[in-house]
């Protein structure tokens, strides 16, 4: 999560949503593929930190289905990101801080709970959840001025 929370302070010191997320080979604990938000950097609104880090480890593996990964990620995945990591076939995902506006793991439309989920990843929320939430705070409320 350490690797994760550096990705979301360079996503905050670039101007974008302070979140970042790592891939990691749950077999080994060798990184595949990390990234924070570049939203605007892109001009991209997929440009989420957990769809760029599975989009550049399926690349690198080669594969679409990183079955076997575990992804670090310091904001509870959105409905857009947690559907992408259940196509993914991550094998477990570890988040910070929880998003009850706009998650959709714990919260909103919980992707994984709904019938037509084809995969679920094992959920260990709130890991590191009180430095992933301050670094949002502290952009949001420099935000508001």
């Amino acid at each position: 999560m350490a690797l994760a929370l550096a990705e979301a302070k360079a996503a905050g010191a670039r101007g974008e949503v302070p979140v970042g997320a790592v891939l990691v080979d749950g077999a080994d604990g060798r990184v595949l593929a990390q990234s924070g938000n570049r939203i605007v950097e892109l001009n991209d609104p997929t440009a989420h930190a957990e769809l760029l880090a599975i989009r550049a480890a399926a690349a690198w593996v080669g594969a679409a289905r990183l079955v076997g990964a575990d992804l670090y990620v310091t904001l509870e995945p959105c409905p857009m990101c947690a559907q992408a990591i259940s196509f993914a076939r991550l094998r477990r995902l570890y988040f910070g801080a929880y998003d009850p506006k706009g998650g959709g793991v714990e919260h909103g439309p919980r992707i994984f709970a709904q019938p037509t989920c084809h995969h679920r990843p094992e959920v260990i929320g709130g890991l590191g959840e009180s430095e992933a939430a301050r670094l949002l705070q502290d952009f949001f409320r420099a935000r508001r001025g």
